[in-house]
């Protein structure tokens, strides 16, 4: 009996705190105004509309073996990016975009990499699989979210990129610290109106987990190959897009300075 009665007294308390609340609660008013934001592919652009809604989490949810990277490093063009970079040391992701013919300027590196696989005496550790560690990883990837958050200009326009998400899913961590950390660079996202860019690969992790970050995205960029017996095809599909009407075009891509979209529209 003291258990029913411990709950009922708190059922209690929750309803009067709940009902002392205003029920008109006016949200919108603390919501920024949705604008429509370039991501620097200019086909791409055009067809939706001008570019992505402002306040999106993107899923770059694609192929190993696409080079979908690329799109991370055009996405830098359009403005500042902070970029999370924890599979590659920083200097070879710059190496590469630089070697695309992209300008540099605009982007500031978040070396996750450094911080999880090299000692402050500049030595390799090994430390995969390691709950202790992985746990500390995503809090340092979240203490610097917030600090982007803290460190904000008024109006500024900027992208936060994770190259890539699936480092993140492979952690040796309760799936409820992966779910904090989406719900902290989705809260970044919408706070600071700005586009965040997750690069995720197919067929690497739990189909339950894939789901769960599908779900939570905004917009999915959904990036294949086609193998035919002679050539290789990449496609792009963007299946989710709120804010906007999603497209129904499956459009190719190749790599060549950057991403070039062709416009012969001839995939069925």
């Amino acid at each position: 009996m003291p258990n029913i009665k411990k709950v009922s007294t708190a059922q209690a308390i929750l309803k009067q705190h709940y009902s002392e609340k205003p029920q008109d609660v006016l949200i919108a008013d603390k919501v920024p105004e949705q604008l429509t934001r370039t991501i620097a592919i200019p086909i791409l652009d055009r067809n939706l509309g001008g570019g992505l809604p402002s306040g999106s989490m993107v899923y770059i949810y694609a192929d190993a073996k696409s080079m979908a990277e690329v799109f991370l490093y055009q996405f830098t063009q359009a403005r500042k990016s902070y970029y999370f970079s924890n599979e590659r040391h920083p200097k070879y992701v710059l190496r590469d975009i630089k070697n695309y013919g992209f300008k540099q300027d605009n982007i500031s590196f978040v070396d996750i990499y450094s911080e999880y696989y090299i000692t402050a005496h500049g030595e390799m550790v090994d430390n995969i699989g390691n709950e202790f560690v992985d746990a500390k990883i995503v809090e340092f990837t979240e203490s610097n979210v917030k600090k982007i958050m803290s460190e904000r200009e008024e109006s500024a326009d900027i992208n936060l990129i994770f190259d890539s998400f699936s480092f993140y899913l492979n952690l040796n961590v309760n799936p409820g610290i992966i779910k904090r950390l989406m719900n902290v660079i989705y809260e970044a996202t919408k706070d600071l109106n700005c586009l965040s860019f997750l690069y995720g690969l197919k067929d690497t992790h739990e189909k339950a987990l894939d789901n769960e970050i599908l779900k939570s995205c905004d917009v999915i960029f959904d990036i294949d190959i086609d193998r035919t017996s002679d050539k290789i095809s990449s496609r792009l599909s963007i299946p989710k897009l709120r804010g906007k009407i999603p497209t129904t075009e499956m459009l190719k891509f190749r790599v060549g300075e950057g991403i070039q979209i062709d416009t012969t529209k001839d995939i069925a």
